[in-house]
C-alpha cells in the first residue's frame, strides 16, 4: 500500500516543472497518500531535506501551475553513485554515497520515490531501481532528447521562445539586410532547432545530427538574393557541427564524475562570421541561451506536465514501479527504466553523448526533417 511519496526534481528547470509536482501532489491527496519533496534534487536526497507538500491554501504546492523553475529547487550536477567528495587529506575523490540515500529514503518511510528530469536523472533513478527503491521516472528536458516517449515537459515552451526571438530577428534582418543567425539549446540533439526554424520560418536550421557544409547555406542564401529577398534567417543549434569536425565547446566543468561536463556553444557566431565572409551580407549571431528555459509554461506544457504527473501516480497507485512514464503514438503510457538507459547499464556510469548513451535525436525519416525539407528549409547537407 502507498502511504507516503516524495518527488525530486533533477537537472536543468524547465518550464513544467511545478505543473508536474502539482498533478502528483494533488493526485495523491485525492488518495489520501503523503506527499514530500527533496529540496534541489539528488543533492537534498543525499542530505536527507525534504518538506511536506500541500495544495490547501497558502500551502507551497498551491498556485504553482503557472509558475516556471521548480518550488522544490533542482540540482544539475548530483551523481550521488559517484558523488565528489574531498578526502582527508584534502584530495579529491569520488564515492558511491546512493547507499545514504536509500537509507534515508527507508527511515523516511517513502514507499516511492518520483524522479523528475531528464537522461542523467533517469540513468540515477533506474540504478536506484535495481538496488530495490520504488522509482517512476517523469521526462524532462528542453532539449526532448529522453529515450522511449515522444515529448518530453518543457520542451514545448523552449521551441515556443525561440520562435518568438525568430519573429523578432526575421522583422530586423529583413530591415536592415541581414542574415540573422539565432543559436539555441538542445545539447546533442536538434529538436529545438528543427521545430523552432518551421515555426518561425527560418531559411536554413544546422543540427547535430546533420553534419552541414556551410557552402550549401551560402548557396541558399545566394538563391534568396537572386529572388530579391537581401536577407536570411538561420538556426544553429549549439551541437551543429560541420562536416569532418567536431561540436564547439564553450569550456569544460568540473562538476564530477558520471555528469556531462562539457558546455557547448559558439557555433552561432562562427557560422555568422563564415556565411558573412561568404555571401558578402553582414551577419549578427543572437545566442538565446537560458531565455530558453525560464518563465510561464506554455499551455501545452501545462497540460502535457499535468498528464505526466497524474499518470505518475496512478502507475504507483498500481504498484508499477522501475519505469518512466512516457507519451507513444499521443497516449499515456510506461516503459521500464532499463529500455531507456538502453546499454547504458552501469552503476553511476556517465550520462550524455558517449557510445552507450541511449538519447533521443532526431532520425532522417522524421516527420519535421521531412516537412523542413519540403518547404525549402536548407538543412547544410
Amino acid at each position: 500500500m502507498i502511504r507516503k511519496v516524495a518527488i525530486l526534481a533533477n537537472g536543468g528547470d524547465v518550464a513544467g516543472f511545478n505543473a508536474v509536482i502539482r498533478a502528483i501532489v494533488k493526485t495523491s491527496e485525492n488518495n489520501g497518500i503523503d506527499c514530500y519533496g527533496f529540496i534541489d534534487g539528488y543533492e537534498g536526497l543525499l542530505k536527507n531535506e525534504f518538506v511536506k507538500l500541500s495544495t490547501g491554501e497558502d500551502e507551497i504546492a498551491s498556485g504553482i501551475l503557472q509558475k516556471g523553475g521548480s518550488i522544490i529547487g533542482s540540482s544539475t550536477n548530483a551523481n550521488v553513485f559517484n558523488y565528489k567528495v574531498e578526502n582527508e587529506k584534502g584530495e579529491v575523490e569520488y564515492k558511491d554515497l546512493s547507499s545514504i540515500c536509500i537509507e534515508n529514503i527507508k527511515k523516511d518511510g517513502f514507499d516511492c520515490l518520483f524522479t523528475l528530469g531528464g537522461d542523467g536523472t533517469q540513468k540515477s533513478a533506474r540504478d536506484f531501481s535495481t538496488k530495490g527503491i520504488n522509482v517512476i521516472g517523469v521526462p524532462k528536458t528542453i532539449d526532448n532528447d529522453v529515450a522511449c516517449t515522444e515529448i518530453t515537459f518543457g520542451y514545448n515552451t523552449a521551441v515556443s521562445v525561440a520562435m518568438e526571438a525568430l519573429d523578432r530577428l526575421h522583422t530586423t534582418g529583413e530591415t536592415h539586410h541581414r542574415i540573422m543567425v539565432l543559436e539555441v539549446m538542445g545539447r546533442y540533439a536538434g529538436w529545438i532547432a528543427l521545430e523552432s526554424a518551421i515555426a518561425g520560418g527560418a531559411d536554413i536550421a544546422l543540427i547535430p545530427e546533420i553534419p552541414y557544409d556551410i557552402n550549401k547555406a551560402v548557396e541558399k542564401i545566394n538563391e534568396r538574393m537572386e529572388e530579391g529577398k537581401d536577407f536570411s534567417v538561420v538556426v544553429v543549434a549549439e551541437g551543429a557541427a560541420p562536416k569532418g569536425g567536431t561540436a564547439t565547446v564553450l569550456n569544460t566543468r568540473n562538476n564530477g564524475a558520471g555528469v556531462d561536463n562539457t558546455k557547448l556553444g559558439g557555433i552561432g557566431q562562427i557560422v555568422a562570421k563564415e556565411l558573412e565572409a561568404l555571401t558578402g551580407l553582414e551577419a549578427r549571431n543572437t545566442t538565446l541561451g537560458y531565455m530558453q528555459r525560464g518563465g510561464t509554461p506554455t499551455a501545452f506544457d501545462r497540460v502535457l506536465s499535468t498528464k505526466y504527473g497524474a499518470k505518475a501516480m496512478q502507475l504507483a497507485l498500481e504498484g508499477k514501479f522501475g519505469v518512466l512514464t512516457v507519451m507513444k503514438d499521443g497516449k499515456l503510457d510506461c516503459v521500464s527504466l532499463e529500455d531507456v538507459v538502453g546499454k547504458n547499464t552501469k552503476i553511476g556510469a556517465v550520462s550524455g553523448n558517449t557510445k552507450v548513451s541511449n538519447i533521443r535525436k532526431v532520425t532522417m525519416d522524421h516527420d519535421l526533417v521531412k516537412t523542413a525539407r519540403s518547404i525549402g528549409i536548407c538543412l547544410g547537407d
